[in-house]
């Protein structure tokens, strides 16, 4: 018994282990193990009784937390894009717009997984829609089945770090970090990330050309009269919005000079479309012929996620709006995209309020079993042993952060993200925060590990949702007439090492790099404490008068003190 008192923590997080091993629901293994535990801790004296009765109240709180309704707001916009036909559309452009080089597909899956990753914030909703739209386009015309498959997982889950992501907004709440400051630190290495698997394509293209062919001359639409594809008419399209956006933004910056960077940045793409949809405007409407077709189809289909992007991101970059309410406009923004295609019906709105709702109910259940854990988890000094063992960790800072990154990516073989972000994340967090690391910095490196979980072999769920699309059996090609051959599970695993491997280096770079994190505080003024004065005024004399004396201060000059 003895044994058992002095390392009761240790025993308590080996029981829920072994709950999970067992097979048995994340939630419930959580709250059976809270509850479980701090009964017998209470029947050792090692926790008092009192301490479960603050457990209703932190459920209460669960369910009261603002910062949590961004999850359903942005799932719900993920599902309803999914639907609307915008993700199928912009494969088709950009497909068409990259087709002639070699891997131009590949890039086009990379580059639309971005911008879906940039709107929907859904894993499951960006590899299920590219897997129905461009696998089979680079199955017919020859692209290597493992090189496909691993592209299209891999750029799925660019919806793991690239805001708006799910598991930034897990993150933010569980490190009591700003969800704004998350998606800040997030933007340069999940372009990175993508500009990354765009470079493997590229160098895939040099080393083995016949893995990534081209598009063959009759698989290119938009093209003129002429035959010509008008890539000088698109090329000519930027260069003009360019310099619209560089001369009305000089203005604006020279009146407002200052305005943070991620604003700029936000105000110069903003001028940059609105004068690239004014000309594609003009040449329809008022039958310019300044545009080719493949210039005003790019337009067209680029504008609308774009603008949503700044419905969403933008405006939380510039202050106007929190990320929960950045959600609830992002969340109105696809069903107007879905209206205006005459995509939109009750059924599909039905499917995805009730997709969200489960989504929603699974977040929920997890944080409250993972909050009665952690209450009985610190209720047994818990928290103290995982302090003391991580304190202890050779290398001091370094030393913690790569036991941690290597931790995490051994735990996302078994566990996925929210569950590693409920059971991992509270406890590091603190330990964290004691030595000074920068906990957005952590909830990045931690964001780009997790996202590994998703590629793993062989409980990647990015591969579970390729695999439930990819075609199973021999097929006809429906525009070809040829046979394709099927794609084999062992094949979507051996795809996705190459990214992971990708992934693994990002991990590096940001654990040797932090400020490629660390700038969205560059902006911020430095306060430096010493120079902090506090003064009290007469607060040390109130209700402190000498004896038959008013006190020195009144409650109404009390309240007027802190107002």
């Amino acid at each position: 018994m003895s044994f058992i008192t002095a390392n009761f923590a240790p025993i308590m997080f080996i029981g829920l282990i072994c709950f999970l091993i067992l097979g048995f629901p994340v939630a419930f293994s959580l709250a059976a193990t809270g509850v479980l535990y701090g009964l017998v801790a209470i029947d050792l004296n090692l926790m008092s009784p009192l301490l479960f009765q603050a457990l209703p109240q932190r459920v209460f709180g669960i369910v009261g937390n603002d910062t949590l309704l961004a999850v359903p707001f942005f799932t719900f916009m993920g599902l309803i894009l999914e639907r609307s036909g915008m993700a199928e559309d912009l494969l088709d452009t950009v497909g068409q717009l990259f087709g002639p080089l070699r891997g131009g597909l590949a890039i086009a899956v990379v580059f639309v997984g971005a911008l879906l990753a940039a709107t929907t914030g859904v894993v499951s909703a960006s590899v299920i829609s590219m897997g129905l739209i461009s696998l089979p386009i680079m199955l017919r015309y020859g692209y290597d089945r493992r090189l496909a498959s691993g592209v299209i997982a891999a750029s799925g889950t660019l919806s793991q770090i690239i805001p708006p992501s799910l598991v930034l907004i897990v993150l933010a709440d569980q490190l009591g970090r700003s969800i704004g400051d998350m998606y800040r630190g997030a933007m340069l290495p999940g372009l990175l990330l993508a500009g990354a698997y765009m470079a493997y394509i590229f160098l895939v293209a040099i080393v083995r050309p016949g893995h990534v062919p081209a598009l063959p001359p009759e698989a290119r639409g938009f093209v003129d009269e002429r035959g010509r594809r008008g890539l000088r008419s698109l090329a000519l399209l930027t260069l003009i919005a360019a310099a619209a956006a560089y001369w009305v933004s000089d203005y604006y910056f020279r009146a407002h000079t200052d305005v943070p960077v991620d604003e700029r940045v936000v105000i110069v793409l903003l001028i940059w479309g609105a004068a690239a949809l004014a000309m594609a405007l003009a040449n329809r409407f008022l039958r310019l012929k300044l545009l080719s077709p493949l210039a005003e189809r790019v337009v067209f289909v680029m504008i609308p996620p774009l603008a949503l992007i700044f419905l969403v991101l933008g405006t939380i970059f510039i202050g106007v709006a929190t990320p929960t309410e950045g959600g609830a406009m992002g969340a109105i923004g696809p069903l107007i995209m879905a209206v205006s295609r005459g995509r939109f019906s009750m059924k599909q709105l039905r499917q995805a309020m009730e997709s969200t709702a489960r989504l929603s109910c699974f977040v929920v259940f997890i944080l409250v079993g993972s909050t009665i854990f952690s209450l009985s988890f610190r209720g047994i000094n818990g928290d103290l042993w995982v302090e003391q063992l991580l304190l202890h960790v050779p290398g001091g800072e370094l030393g913690f952060l790569l036991v941690v990154s290597v931790m995490t990516f051994f735990l996302a073989f078994f566990l996925d993200f929210f569950e590693l972000a409920f059971i991992i994340v509270p406890l590091i967090g603190p330990v964290a925060d004691k030595m000074g690391i920068d906990l957005i910095w952590l909830g990045i490196l931690l964001a780009v590990n997790m996202q590994t979980s998703f590629m793993h072999p062989p409980f990647g769920f990015a591969l579970f949702y390729l695999r439930s699309v990819a075609p199973k059996e021999d097929y006809q090609d429906r525009v070809t007439g040829k046979t394709i051959a099927k794609v084999t599970t062992g094949q979507i695993y051996w795809g996705s090492i190459p990214f992971i491997v990708i992934q693994i280096a990002m991990v590096v770079l940001v654990l040797l790099y932090p400020g490629m994190v660390t700038h969205y505080k560059a902006d911020r003024p430095q306060v430096n404490i010493e120079d902090v004065k506090l003064d009290m005024g007469n607060f040390g004399g109130y209700g402190a008068g000498a004896e038959g004396e008013t006190p020195a201060t009144s409650d109404q000059d009390y309240n007027n003190m802190f107002k």
